[in-house]
């Protein structure tokens, strides 16, 4: 099986420059489509300022059930609007929060796979039918909502009753796509910047579904009530031109006015 994990943080060694009298941590809880678009910001960040950066990967559902219990994060950075706002509704967030970045899916197989990745997903449905396919790895759609907007986009495209009986459903975005790597599924619908990694490129194909399949993946990230100045430090360099070349490079687009 093809490793899809990356360790989303540097050493201190190497990533603290000795003039750092102090290092300082923050602690975040990520949708695990951001494991690779995070491990090169905060490669970047910790370079530049001597902070430590430990990031917790999981579904967004997973995560904002943490968060409700206590844990101590003190960034949240979920897959979509729902998880943030719902945080901040509960009270346990600094504020409302800031969309930093918008999400896509994408059909993908494994090299050598019979199924060929178009956008409609008409050989995919084609495939189930023949006997190609018979494993399609999509995130857990009651956890994260890249696993939802596939089943939206599925059923906007009319597959959906050719492919329910074919799912397997993973934890999160992530395990879904390490599924279609390892060949684990014959297919996955997956989050367009864990597409993107050079892992996945050299060990497959993808195509990316028409946005006006599903409802927009907005990713909003939202400062806990437990964060100190480095969170909120971390929280503004995700804003800076250098993390939005970051964001662009695995795929997400800017939001509005960014």
């Amino acid at each position: 099986m093809m490793p899809l994990t990356r360790r989303a943080f540097c050493g201190l060694a190497a990533a603290v420059p000795a003039a750092f009298a102090q290092v300082n941590t923050v602690t975040i809880a990520a949708t695990s489509s951001l494991r690779f678009v995070l491990f090169d910001v905060i490669r970047d960040y910790q370079q530049k300022t001597g902070n430590f950066v430990h990031v917790t990967y999981g579904a967004s559902g997973a995560l904002f059930n943490q968060l409700k219990q206590g844990a101590p994060y003190e960034l949240f950075l979920p897959a979509d609007d729902e998880y943030a706002l719902k945080l901040a509704d509960a009270g346990l967030s600094q504020d409302r929060g800031t969309v930093y970045g918008v999400g896509r899916i994408v059909l993908y197989v494994p090299s050598g796979s019979k199924i060929r990745p178009d956008e409609d997903m008409k050989d995919l449905a084609v495939a189930a039918r023949d006997g190609r396919l018979k494993q399609l790895a999509i995130a857990n759609p009651q956890q994260s909502p890249y696993g939802r907007a596939a089943v939206k986009a599925m059923k906007a495209l009319g597959v959906w009753p050719a492919l329910e009986n074919k799912l397997v459903l993973a934890e999160h975005s992530s395990q879904a796509a390490q599924y279609a790597l390892s060949g684990s599924a014959h297919a996955g619908i997956v989050a367009y910047s864990l597409a993107l990694a050079p892992t996945m490129t050299r060990g497959g194909t993808h195509v990316l579904i028409p946005e006006r399949l599903h409802a927009p993946l907005r990713q909003r990230m939202v400062l806990t009530k437990k964060a100190g100045a480095a969170a909120k430090d971390f929280c503004n360099y995700l804003q800076s031109a250098d993390a939005r070349a970051v964001l662009q490079r695995y795929g997400m687009s800017l939001p509005p006015g960014k």
